[in-house]
């Protein structure tokens, strides 16, 4: 089995990978549960790994404490359970202030006590628009004073957003039939390569798992779609420092979902 270990060293706040291999057979996105406990002393922190296709899976996780860190993957699967290492958090780099939390009730700031303004914008289809276009937005953000872009997940069928993207979240058949029991690794790498970029810029990325500007049919996926779907794209996004989550845009409009629903996704999320 190949194995890459998390880096000997991370940053304080850095985002560390654990990289496996194991099955391929079957569905593994449905038949392959992983997951990981990180220990700083007293302290567990949980994490669920991913798929991320041709046999590969991944853990990812931001330490938020200086010190050394011990782990122990779980799985369904024996090839990928109790595997275990360890590495030791280091000061952060330049630049690198932790996530924005709270503060003082009414305010912001980073984890290592520098206050934050948000200064926003929205670019909601961004992502899904094409490398130039794409390349073209961050070399204009890279000129502004924006420290935040709030963002969609899926793609949008709107005014200015009438084109296909280049990728899909989903697997799909010839005739651009979904499988909603497969995703695409190739989107979701696409997207956290662009989260990632946002966060060498200084960006937080406020992320919008839903919305309904819609014509492929995420915007009415039933329930156990929802929270397969929620549970993956947290698992490949937490660890990212400059990660906002926001569970829609226009909520309202949805009407497939439920305050059951949202509240359900809140707790998804949450947990």
């Amino acid at each position: 089995m190949i194995e890459r270990k998390m880096p000997s060293e991370i940053e304080l706040w850095g985002c560390g990978e654990l990289v496996l291999s194991g099955p391929k057979r079957g569905n593994p996105f449905l038949d392959v549960a992983l997951g990981a406990e990180f220990r700083y002393k007293h302290r567990v922190v949980l994490v669920d790994g991913f798929y991320d296709g041709d046999g590969i899976y991944r853990v990812r996780f931001m330490p938020d404490t200086m010190g050394v860190w011990h782990y122990e993957t779980r799985s369904n699967c024996p090839d990928l359970d109790g595997i275990t290492g360890q590495f030791t958090c280091v000061e952060p780099s330049p630049g690198n202030h932790g996530p924005v939390r709270v503060a003082h009730t009414y305010h912001f700031a980073y984890a290592d006590g520098t206050p934050y303004i948000p200064i926003g914008t929205t670019c909601y289809a961004w992502v899904h628009q094409g490398e130039a276009l794409e390349e073209q937005t961050l070399a204009t953000l890279a000129e502004a004073l924006f420290n935040k872009i709030r963002m969609c997940v899926f793609p949008k069928d709107y005014l200015y957003n009438k084109n296909e993207p280049e990728y899909y979240p989903f697997e799909r058949s010839e005739e651009g039939v979904s499988d909603l029991a497969r995703f695409d690794p190739a989107f979701f790498r696409h997207f956290e390569k662009r989260v990632g970029q946002l966060m060498d810029l200084g960006i937080e990325a406020d992320i919008i798992l839903f919305h309904p500007y819609d014509r492929w049919g995420y915007a009415t996926m039933d329930a156990e779609v929802d929270d397969r779907y929620l549970r993956y794209v947290v698992a490949r996004l937490a660890a990212y420092r400059n990660v906002w989550w926001s569970m829609a845009n226009e909520f309202d409009l949805m009407a497939s979902k439920t305050m059951a629903d949202w509240d359900r996704f809140f707790h998804i999320v949450r947990e």
